[in-house]
Formats: C-alpha cells, sequence, structure tokens
C-alpha cells in the first residue's frame, strides 16, 4: 500500500496542473492557475519526500513525476505567459503586436524546451547534487509569481518595489523575451547551486547561507515581489560560482 502514497501525491500535482490550464484561458481566474501551479510544486516536493522517507522507488513513479512536471511546469507556464500578455496588450495596446498578433505564441517557447530538458534531465547522470540548467519548477515559479505581483492588491511592504517593477512585468514584449531568455535557461549548461548542505557549518556552505539570508531579507522587505527577485539572484549566483570555477589557462 505504502509504495502507491508517492505516485497518489504526484497524481496531486497532475490534478493541478491540468486545473491551472483549465483557469489559464480567462484573464479573470488567472491568478487561480498561478495558485495551482504553486501547490503543484508542492506536491512535487512532497512526493520525492514520501518516496524517500517510505524507502519505496519504481520507474512508474520516476516516469509519472517527469510527465506530472512537463504539465504542471512546462505547459501551464507557457500557456499561462501566453495568456498574461495577450491581457497585458489588451490594456495597453503594443502596435508591433496588434499588427503582428504571432508573436504572443513566442509564450509556447517554454513547453517546448521544458520537454527538451526534462528528457534531458532523465539521462543524465551528473545532475545528482545539483542542476545543469534552470530547472522546470524555478522557471515556472518566476513567471506565476510575476503573475501574482501584477494581479495581487498592493500588499504592505517596507519597501514598496512593486511600483519599480510594475512597468517591467506590465510590458508584454519584455515579459516574452524573458520567456525566450529563461527557456535557453533550462537547457543550458550552468551548474545551479545545489541548497542542499551537508552540513550547518559556513565552511563550504558560504553561498548557501548568504542566499537563504537574502531570501528571508526580501521576504521580509518585499513580500510577494521577493520571490521572483530572488530567483534572479539564484541564476546571478549560480552564473558567478560557474565562472568562478572554471580552470584558468
Amino acid at each position: 500500500m505504502k509504495k502507491h502514497i508517492p505516485n497518489a501525491i504526484t497524481t496531486l500535482n497532475i490534478i493541478c496542473g491540468c486545473l491551472a490550464i483549465a483557469n489559464a484561458f480567462d484573464d479573470n481566474t488567472l491568478y487561480i492557475s498561478c495558485i495551482l501551479i504553486f501547490l503543484a510544486a508542492i506536491f512535487d516536493f512532497m512526493d520525492g519526500m514520501a518516496a524517500r522517507l517510505l524507502k519505496v522507488s519504481h520507474p512508474l513513479g520516476e516516469q509519472l513525476d517527469s510527465l506530472a512536471d512537463m504539465i504542471s511546469f512546462g505547459l501551464a507556464p507557457g500557456i499561462i505567459l501566453f495568456q498574461y500578455t495577450k491581457h497585458l496588450h489588451s490594456v495597453n495596446e503594443i502596435p508591433l503586436l496588434t499588427e503582428n498578433p504571432w508573436i504572443f505564441y513566442i509564450a509556447l517557447i517554454i513547453p517546448i524546451f521544458s520537454a527538451f530538458r526534462l528528457a534531458k534531465f532523465n539521462i543524465d547522470t551528473r545532475q545528482t547534487d545539483g542542476f545543469l540548467g534552470l530547472a522546470t519548477p524555478a522557471n515556472a515559479g518566476f513567471f506565476i509569481f510575476v503573475v501574482l505581483v501584477y494581479f495581487f492588491p498592493d500588499l504592505p511592504q517596507v519597501i514598496n518595489t512593486k511600483n519599480l517593477v510594475l512597468p517591467i512585468i506590465s510590458n508584454p514584449l519584455i515579459m516574452l523575451g524573458l520567456g525566450v531568455v529563461f527557456s535557453f535557461l533550462l537547457v543550458s549548461e550552468i551548474p545551479m547551486f545545489s541548497l542542499k548542505a551537508k552540513s550547518l557549518k559556513w565552511k563550504g556552505n558560504e553561498l548557501r547561507i548568504i542566499f537563504v539570508g537574502l531570501f528571508l531579507f526580501f521576504l521580509l522587505t518585499l513580500n510577494i515581489t521577493a520571490f521572483p527577485l530572488i530567483l534572479l539572484v539564484y541564476i546571478i549566483f549560480s552564473a558567478i560560482t560557474a565562472f568562478n570555477k572554471k580552470p584558468t589557462s
């Protein structure tokens, strides 16, 4: 019986992803799609934890987990970005997009590259302690929290950053451009550092501790705006770490 528990949790991930897609085509429920993707990410974390705690593993579970990720963190974010940029354009029309509506379909590059990223991950034996390229849940997280920052009412912030980021996240061309950039990050060879620490000592965990400290600072001062910003910091930190580890000639 216990061997089916991780798969049952993965199924909840799939359900959230499907419901997110169903709600993404209506501007009034677009934010609900984002919340559902967040729930899917929680289930994605829980199924792996359940498998480790129960000490159960099955090839079916591994394949199911990958397919669930494709739905929740590949297809759903692409559709969300597609609908979100169309909404932004309806609020403030851009002539280029009016004349070339096909540009909106650039958002669907996310599920395409997510499929390649997941397939690559499944056969890559190098990605044990960390990731090569941006993980699909992290990529999805960036875009869903951008949408939530846009749609949610102003929340109390020590530092009011929403007015600063709003011109960026409310520009459909910028958001589509970010979709392309993040899609290439999905299949890149940039090592993304893992937050899993083997000990609680400072030595060897400097980057992780600094990153967690920044996240807590951003969360306390910026509220929901902290989530997309901290992902950008994560990518920058990873790139700096990868650059510093390159052997010098």
